[in-house]
Protein backbone atom coordinates (compact mmCIF):
# COMPACT_ATOMS: atom_id res chain seq x y z
CA UNK A 1 0.00 0.00 0.00
CA UNK A 2 1.45 3.36 -1.06
CA UNK A 3 -0.47 6.40 0.16
CA UNK A 4 -0.32 10.10 -0.63
CA UNK A 5 -0.01 11.83 2.76
CA UNK A 6 -0.13 15.51 3.67
CA UNK A 7 1.09 16.71 7.07
CA UNK A 8 -0.50 19.90 8.39
CA UNK A 9 1.97 21.18 10.95
CA UNK A 10 4.14 24.07 12.05
CA UNK A 11 7.46 24.72 10.23
CA UNK A 12 9.25 21.39 9.88
CA UNK A 13 12.61 23.17 9.77
CA UNK A 14 12.30 24.14 13.46
CA UNK A 15 11.52 20.78 15.05
CA UNK A 16 13.68 18.86 17.52
CA UNK A 17 14.28 15.60 15.65
CA UNK A 18 15.14 13.77 18.89
CA UNK A 19 11.78 14.60 20.52
CA UNK A 20 9.20 15.48 17.88
CA UNK A 21 6.47 12.86 17.39
CA UNK A 22 5.43 14.14 13.95
CA UNK A 23 9.00 13.66 12.73
CA UNK A 24 8.99 9.92 13.49
CA UNK A 25 5.50 9.58 12.01
CA UNK A 26 6.88 11.12 8.82
CA UNK A 27 9.95 8.86 8.90
CA UNK A 28 7.78 5.78 9.28
CA UNK A 29 5.43 6.86 6.48
CA UNK A 30 8.40 7.40 4.20
CA UNK A 31 9.87 4.00 5.16
CA UNK A 32 6.60 2.40 4.04
CA UNK A 33 6.79 4.09 0.65
CA UNK A 34 4.13 6.72 1.26
CA UNK A 35 4.55 10.05 -0.53
CA UNK A 36 4.72 13.06 1.79
CA UNK A 37 3.59 16.68 1.48
CA UNK A 38 3.95 19.42 4.10
CA UNK A 39 1.89 22.57 4.51
CA UNK A 40 1.40 25.15 7.25
CA UNK A 41 -2.04 25.62 8.83
CA UNK A 42 -2.29 29.12 7.30
CA UNK A 43 -1.76 27.59 3.84
CA UNK A 44 -5.06 25.71 4.08
CA UNK A 45 -7.93 27.22 2.05
CA UNK A 46 -11.52 26.59 1.02
CA UNK A 47 -11.88 27.62 -2.63
CA UNK A 48 -15.07 27.21 -4.64
CA UNK A 49 -16.13 24.09 -2.80
CA UNK A 50 -12.67 22.49 -2.66
CA UNK A 51 -10.24 22.23 0.25
CA UNK A 52 -6.78 23.10 -1.03
CA UNK A 53 -3.37 23.69 0.49
CA UNK A 54 -0.22 25.29 -0.85
CA UNK A 55 1.92 22.28 -0.07
CA UNK A 56 5.47 21.15 -0.73
CA UNK A 57 6.85 17.66 -1.24
CA UNK A 58 8.68 16.49 1.87
CA UNK A 59 11.60 14.15 2.45
CA UNK A 60 12.86 13.51 5.98
CA UNK A 61 15.99 11.92 7.43
CA UNK A 62 17.50 11.63 10.89
CA UNK A 63 20.37 14.00 10.22
CA UNK A 64 20.78 16.91 12.66
CA UNK A 65 20.68 20.18 10.77
CA UNK A 66 19.64 18.43 7.55
CA UNK A 67 16.52 16.55 8.58
CA UNK A 68 14.05 17.78 5.94
CA UNK A 69 13.99 18.69 2.27
CA UNK A 70 11.03 20.60 0.87
CA UNK A 71 10.03 21.03 -2.76
CA UNK A 72 8.48 24.07 -4.37
CA UNK A 73 5.01 25.12 -3.18
CA UNK A 74 2.15 23.82 -5.31
CA UNK A 75 -1.63 23.97 -4.85
CA UNK A 76 -2.92 20.54 -3.82
CA UNK A 77 -6.57 19.51 -3.74
CA UNK A 78 -6.62 17.58 -0.46
CA UNK A 79 -9.54 15.47 -1.66
CA UNK A 80 -7.09 13.87 -4.13
CA UNK A 81 -4.87 12.62 -1.29
CA UNK A 82 -5.30 9.54 0.86
CA UNK A 83 -4.40 10.78 4.35
CA UNK A 84 -3.98 14.13 6.11
CA UNK A 85 -2.22 14.23 9.48
CA UNK A 86 -3.45 17.23 11.47
CA UNK A 87 -0.38 17.81 13.62
CA UNK A 88 0.03 21.53 14.27
CA UNK A 89 0.63 22.54 17.85
CA UNK A 90 -2.13 24.14 19.92
CA UNK A 91 -3.38 26.62 21.16
CA UNK A 92 -6.84 25.32 20.47
CA UNK A 93 -8.14 28.66 19.21
CA UNK A 94 -10.53 29.78 16.48
CA UNK A 95 -7.86 29.24 13.81
CA UNK A 96 -7.53 25.63 14.98
CA UNK A 97 -11.30 25.18 15.06
CA UNK A 98 -11.63 26.66 11.56
CA UNK A 99 -9.09 24.15 10.25
CA UNK A 100 -11.21 21.29 11.63
CA UNK A 101 -14.27 22.66 9.81
CA UNK A 102 -12.38 22.86 6.52
CA UNK A 103 -10.87 19.38 6.83
CA UNK A 104 -14.28 17.96 7.64
CA UNK A 105 -15.20 18.59 3.98
CA UNK A 106 -12.75 15.90 2.82
CA UNK A 107 -12.99 13.38 5.68
CA UNK A 108 -13.42 10.38 5.63
CA UNK A 109 -12.82 9.88 1.89
CA UNK A 110 -9.47 11.47 2.60
CA UNK A 111 -8.71 10.05 6.04
CA UNK A 112 -7.93 12.90 8.45
CA UNK A 113 -6.06 11.85 11.60
CA UNK A 114 -7.41 12.58 14.10
CA UNK A 115 -11.05 12.89 12.92
CA UNK A 116 -11.54 16.69 12.64
CA UNK A 117 -15.14 16.66 13.88
CA UNK A 118 -14.19 14.89 17.06
CA UNK A 119 -10.98 16.89 17.54
CA UNK A 120 -13.14 20.00 17.50
CA UNK A 121 -15.47 18.49 20.07
CA UNK A 122 -12.75 17.10 22.33
CA UNK A 123 -10.53 19.93 23.62
CA UNK A 124 -8.13 18.41 26.11
CA UNK A 125 -9.50 19.85 29.35
CA UNK A 126 -13.18 19.58 28.36
CA UNK A 127 -13.33 16.13 26.78
CA UNK A 128 -12.01 14.65 30.02
CA UNK A 129 -15.17 15.85 31.79
CA UNK A 130 -17.04 13.09 29.92
CA UNK A 131 -15.28 10.75 32.35
CA UNK A 132 -15.93 12.62 35.57
CA UNK A 133 -15.50 9.55 37.74
CA UNK A 134 -11.84 9.42 36.67
CA UNK A 135 -11.04 13.09 37.33
CA UNK A 136 -9.81 14.89 40.45
CA UNK A 137 -12.29 17.38 41.96
CA UNK A 138 -12.65 20.01 39.24
CA UNK A 139 -14.40 23.33 38.65
CA UNK A 140 -14.79 25.06 35.28
CA UNK A 141 -16.17 28.54 35.80
CA UNK A 142 -15.84 32.29 35.36
CA UNK A 143 -17.80 32.92 38.56
CA UNK A 144 -15.51 34.33 41.23
CA UNK A 145 -17.73 33.20 44.07
CA UNK A 146 -17.77 29.62 42.75
CA UNK A 147 -13.99 29.67 42.50
CA UNK A 148 -13.57 31.04 46.02
CA UNK A 149 -15.98 28.43 47.37
CA UNK A 150 -14.02 25.67 45.61
CA UNK A 151 -10.79 26.99 47.09
CA UNK A 152 -12.34 27.16 50.55
CA UNK A 153 -13.35 23.50 50.25
CA UNK A 154 -10.17 22.05 48.74
CA UNK A 155 -7.64 24.66 49.96
CA UNK A 156 -4.69 23.41 47.87
CA UNK A 157 -5.55 24.04 44.20
CA UNK A 158 -4.29 24.36 40.64
CA UNK A 159 -5.58 27.19 38.44
CA UNK A 160 -5.08 27.07 34.66
CA UNK A 161 -6.57 28.38 31.41
CA UNK A 162 -9.17 26.15 29.84
CA UNK A 163 -7.55 26.20 26.39
CA UNK A 164 -3.92 26.57 27.38
CA UNK A 165 -1.18 24.17 26.41
CA UNK A 166 2.34 23.20 27.36
CA UNK A 167 1.88 24.19 30.99
CA UNK A 168 1.52 27.89 30.15
CA UNK A 169 -0.52 29.82 32.70
CA UNK A 170 -0.69 26.96 35.23
CA UNK A 171 -0.48 28.09 38.86
CA UNK A 172 -0.28 26.08 42.06
CA UNK A 173 -1.91 27.91 44.98
CA UNK A 174 -1.30 26.20 48.34
CA UNK A 175 -3.57 27.16 51.26
CA UNK A 176 -1.38 30.03 52.46
CA UNK A 177 -1.05 31.65 49.02
CA UNK A 178 -2.85 35.02 48.86
CA UNK A 179 -2.68 35.57 45.09
CA UNK A 180 -5.92 33.94 43.93
CA UNK A 181 -7.91 37.17 43.52
CA UNK A 182 -5.06 38.85 41.68
CA UNK A 183 -4.73 35.82 39.42
CA UNK A 184 -8.43 35.88 38.61
CA UNK A 185 -8.12 39.55 37.67
CA UNK A 186 -5.19 38.72 35.39
CA UNK A 187 -7.00 35.79 33.79
CA UNK A 188 -9.98 37.99 32.90
CA UNK A 189 -7.58 40.30 31.02
CA UNK A 190 -6.01 37.54 28.92
CA UNK A 191 -8.87 35.05 28.53
CA UNK A 192 -12.56 35.34 27.74
CA UNK A 193 -13.20 31.67 28.52
CA UNK A 194 -13.87 30.15 31.93
CA UNK A 195 -10.86 28.88 33.82
CA UNK A 196 -10.28 25.44 35.22
CA UNK A 197 -9.60 24.90 38.92
CA UNK A 198 -8.64 21.52 40.33
CA UNK A 199 -7.67 20.10 43.67
CA UNK A 200 -3.88 19.92 43.77
CA UNK A 201 -2.56 16.38 43.52
CA UNK A 202 0.67 16.07 45.54
CA UNK A 203 1.38 12.83 43.66
CA UNK A 204 2.58 15.04 40.78
CA UNK A 205 5.91 15.23 42.62
CA UNK A 206 6.34 11.57 41.71
CA UNK A 207 5.43 12.31 38.11
CA UNK A 208 2.69 12.96 35.58
CA UNK A 209 2.27 9.85 33.43
CA UNK A 210 1.75 10.23 29.68
CA UNK A 211 0.01 7.20 28.20
CA UNK A 212 -0.31 6.77 24.44
CA UNK A 213 -3.45 5.10 23.13
CA UNK A 214 -3.60 3.91 19.52
CA UNK A 215 -7.09 3.37 18.13
CA UNK A 216 -8.39 3.07 21.68
CA UNK A 217 -5.74 0.64 22.96
CA UNK A 218 -3.02 1.46 25.49
CA UNK A 219 0.31 1.31 23.66
CA UNK A 220 2.99 2.89 25.86
CA UNK A 221 3.76 5.04 28.89
CA UNK A 222 6.41 7.40 30.25
CA UNK A 223 6.60 9.24 33.54
CA UNK A 224 7.41 12.97 33.51
CA UNK A 225 8.88 14.16 36.80
CA UNK A 226 8.82 17.92 37.48
CA UNK A 227 12.03 19.61 38.63
CA UNK A 228 12.31 20.77 42.27
CA UNK A 229 10.14 23.79 42.99
CA UNK A 230 7.96 23.23 39.92
CA UNK A 231 4.37 21.93 39.90
CA UNK A 232 4.29 21.41 36.13
CA UNK A 233 5.48 18.17 34.58
CA UNK A 234 5.82 19.46 31.01
CA UNK A 235 9.05 18.48 29.30
CA UNK A 236 9.83 21.92 27.93
CA UNK A 237 9.73 23.46 31.42
CA UNK A 238 12.36 21.05 32.68
CA UNK A 239 10.52 17.84 33.56
CA UNK A 240 12.55 14.64 33.39
CA UNK A 241 11.24 11.70 31.37
CA UNK A 242 11.71 8.29 32.93
CA UNK A 243 10.74 4.74 32.06
CA UNK A 244 7.41 3.61 33.51
CA UNK A 245 5.08 0.65 33.45
CA UNK A 246 1.30 0.59 33.46
CA UNK A 247 -0.33 0.26 36.87
CA UNK A 248 -3.64 -1.48 37.42
CA UNK A 249 -5.28 1.94 37.65
CA UNK A 250 -3.67 3.08 34.39
CA UNK A 251 -5.04 0.02 32.63
CA UNK A 252 -8.49 0.59 34.14
CA UNK A 253 -8.53 4.20 32.91
CA UNK A 254 -7.51 3.12 29.40
CA UNK A 255 -10.20 0.41 29.33
CA UNK A 256 -12.83 2.94 30.35
CA UNK A 257 -11.97 5.62 27.78
CA UNK A 258 -10.62 3.46 24.94
CA UNK A 259 -13.93 2.55 23.27
CA UNK A 260 -14.99 6.23 23.13
CA UNK A 261 -11.69 7.17 21.47
CA UNK A 262 -11.95 4.42 18.87
CA UNK A 263 -15.58 5.21 18.10
CA UNK A 264 -14.66 8.86 17.47
CA UNK A 265 -11.81 8.10 15.08
CA UNK A 266 -9.21 9.41 17.53
CA UNK A 267 -6.39 7.15 16.42
CA UNK A 268 -3.45 8.82 18.19
CA UNK A 269 -4.21 10.08 21.71
CA UNK A 270 -2.08 10.95 24.71
CA UNK A 271 -3.63 11.01 28.17
CA UNK A 272 -2.17 12.45 31.37
CA UNK A 273 -2.56 10.62 34.67
CA UNK A 274 -1.45 11.89 38.09
CA UNK A 275 -1.77 9.42 40.93
CA UNK A 276 -5.11 7.69 40.36
CA UNK A 277 -6.64 10.54 38.35
CA UNK A 278 -7.06 11.29 34.65
CA UNK A 279 -6.32 14.99 34.12
CA UNK A 280 -6.24 15.50 30.31
CA UNK A 281 -7.05 13.70 27.06
CA UNK A 282 -4.80 15.12 24.33
CA UNK A 283 -6.20 14.66 20.82
CA UNK A 284 -4.86 17.68 18.94
CA UNK A 285 -1.13 16.98 18.60
CA UNK A 286 -0.07 14.39 21.19
CA UNK A 287 3.61 13.88 21.96
CA UNK A 288 5.75 11.27 23.67
CA UNK A 289 6.45 8.74 20.92
CA UNK A 290 10.22 9.09 20.81
CA UNK A 291 10.67 8.93 24.58
CA UNK A 292 8.60 5.75 24.84
CA UNK A 293 10.35 4.25 21.81
CA UNK A 294 13.76 4.74 23.44
CA UNK A 295 12.78 3.44 26.87
CA UNK A 296 10.82 0.41 25.67
CA UNK A 297 12.71 -0.38 22.42
CA UNK A 298 9.50 -0.18 20.39
CA UNK A 299 8.14 1.77 17.42
CA UNK A 300 4.83 3.34 18.36
CA UNK A 301 4.81 5.28 15.10
CA UNK A 302 4.71 1.94 13.25
CA UNK A 303 1.68 0.90 15.30
CA UNK A 304 -0.01 4.22 14.51
CA UNK A 305 0.57 3.72 10.79
CA UNK A 306 -0.75 0.17 11.07
CA UNK A 307 -3.95 1.64 12.53
CA UNK A 308 -4.14 4.39 9.88
CA UNK A 309 -3.64 1.92 7.04
CA UNK A 310 -6.23 -0.42 8.55
CA UNK A 311 -8.76 2.41 8.81
CA UNK A 312 -8.00 3.52 5.25
CA UNK A 313 -8.38 -0.02 3.92
CA UNK A 314 -11.64 -0.60 5.79
CA UNK A 315 -13.06 2.69 4.59
CA UNK A 316 -12.23 2.03 0.97
CA UNK A 317 -13.66 -1.46 1.14
CA UNK A 318 -16.89 0.10 2.37
CA UNK A 319 -16.81 -1.35 5.86
CA UNK A 320 -16.75 1.94 7.78
CA UNK A 321 -19.97 3.96 8.15
CA UNK A 322 -20.29 7.43 6.66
Amino acid sequence: MSLAVAIQMDPVENIDIDADSTFVLALEAQRRGHGLYHYLPQELSFREGRVVARARRLDVRREPGNHASLGEPEPIDLAALDVVLMRQDPPFDMAYITATHLLEHIHPDTLVVNDPHHVRNAPEKLFVTQFGELMPPTLISSDKSEILDFRAKHRDIIVKPLFGNGGAGVFHLPPQDENLTALLEMFTVFYREPIIVQRYLPEVRDGDRRIILIDGEAAGIINRVPPPGEARANMHVGARAEKASMSARDKEICRMIGPALKERGLIFVGIDVIGDYLTEINVTSPTGLQEIDRFDKVSLEARIWDAIERRFDERHQGRLPE
